[in-house]
């Protein structure tokens, strides 16, 4: 029985890096490095990219991706979110197949250099938590959040307590709680929640921590994956063998 489905989405259109699904890293279009990851992960069943271009539909298919449908252009705008995809590909499935998996492991593009043990693992995790609606990946802020600060009126105000007095800012981070990101290194998404809720995460979402890990919004983004993969030529020879 096929219950864990990766989704890989991968629309066209970036514009902070043109073509940035399909920019070559290390030879590799960057979507193949997700296919990759899905395909060496032995928990994961199918691995189907939803994507609005025949381009980057072909890409997939030739690093062993399914491609079965093309996501319709209105849900592949920048305004487009995750729970557009996922509902999207689940109702495709199920008119289609007839078929509805239990889990779905969602692997954007933008963050290629994964361990595939470690999405291994928390598809163990979530498994094992009958009360969680989701898990979603996460790794430790630099700077905790309760630091940060925002403009307002053209004065500094604490984000977090609301005040104009920015003096507790300062304080050494060891003072404050730490806080996390979410970094797209893996997402699992109950398909049953996704459907009756017309939400992705929901309000039960194991926090699972990773190692720290490149998500592409820019060109310097980009640059330094290229530096990575250069330095360590293994980061590539493990998903590509």
């Amino acid at each position: 029985m096929i219950d864990i489905v990766a989704i890989i989405p991968a629309r066209s259109g970036s514009k902070g890096v043109p073509d940035k699904n399909i920019k070559l890293l290390a030879g590799k279009p960057l979507i193949a490095y997700s296919i990759a990851s899905a395909q060496l992960t032995d928990n994961i069943q199918r691995v189907i990219v939803s994507t609005d271009s025949e381009r980057y539909a072909k890409i997939a298919s030739e690093y062993g991706a399914e491609t079965p449908f093309l996501r319709p252009a209105e849900l592949s705008v920048d305004s487009s979110t995750d729970y557009d995809v996922l509902k999207h590909t689940l109702d495709w499935l199920q008119v289609n197949e007839g078929f509805q998996p239990e889990y779905l492991v969602y692997l954007r593009p933008v963050t290629p250099l994964r361990d595939i043990t470690i999405i291994k693992s928390a598809i163990e995790r979530i498994k094992m938590d009958n009360d969680a609606t989701a898990l979603r990946s996460i790794h430790e802020m630099p700077e905790t959040a309760y630091k940060t600060l925002e403009i307002e009126g053209g004065y500094l105000k604490c984000i977090c307590s609301g005040s104009f007095d920015i003096d507790a800012a300062n304080l050494p981070r060891q003072t404050y709680e730490k806080t996390y990101v979410a970094n797209g290194y893996v997402d699992i998404i109950r398909s049953s929640f996704v459907i009756e809720n017309e939400k992705v995460f929901g309000n039960r979402v194991i926090a699972y921590i990773t190692p720290w890990i490149t998500d592409i919004d820019t060109m310097k983004d980009f640059e330094y994956l290229e530096y990575q993969a250069a330095k360590d030529h293994t980061i590539v020879s493990r998903l590509f063998q």
